[in-house]
């Protein structure tokens, strides 16, 4: 899980509750101990250095770029949903990763959430990297994490003999 903030956490919560492992990246060393607090493993990285969050993919089943709602200079949010994204799904090529969880939804300008999905249906038609969006603001907490659990669902139980 890259990003996400609280909501991320909460969402980790869940899926630890229900059996699943969960890596979050932090480029904030002092946020391990809430990240840990939820039982997810922490790994500190920071998605603007991608070589940072390499590692972070060994043994994961579903990578979320979770930064619809990221701050910062303009330049480096476009690199988040532009060349960063699309360094880190080249990394996903040859790993345990079958399937990829963009937020396409949150306070990130709609032009920037749009290329990085074309980011990801790029890794798609590429390197048959299969993606599910995630569409719901964080407004609302409950249907913000459930559109996060179907989006993994989605991904988790893809027939993956099947043409997308």
């Amino acid at each position: 899980m890259v990003g996400g903030g609280c909501r991320g956490l909460d969402l980790a919560r869940e899926l630890i509750a229900e059996g699943h492992a969960v890596r979050a990246v932090s480029r904030h060393p002092e946020a391990r101990a809430a990240i840990e607090a939820t039982g997810a493993e922490c790994w500190i990285g920071d998605p603007d250095v991608v070589g940072t969050l390499r590692y972070a993919l060994d043994n994961v089943t579903v990578l979320l770029w979770l930064l619809g709602s990221a701050r910062g200079p303009a330049e480096k949010l476009a690199a988040l949903h532009g060349s960063r994204l699309r360094m880190m799904l080249d990394k996903t090529a040859d790993t345990t990763v079958r399937g990829v969880v963009y937020e396409a939804a949150g306070t990130v300008a709609p032009d920037l959430l749009a290329a990085g999905v074309e980011e990801v249906r790029h890794a798609r038609r590429t390197n048959e990297i299969p993606y599910a969006l995630l569409e719901t603001g964080r407004d609302d907490r409950d249907a913000w994490l459930a559109a996060g659990r179907a989006a993994i669902d989605a991904l988790l139980t893809a027939d993956r003999s099947a043409a997308a």
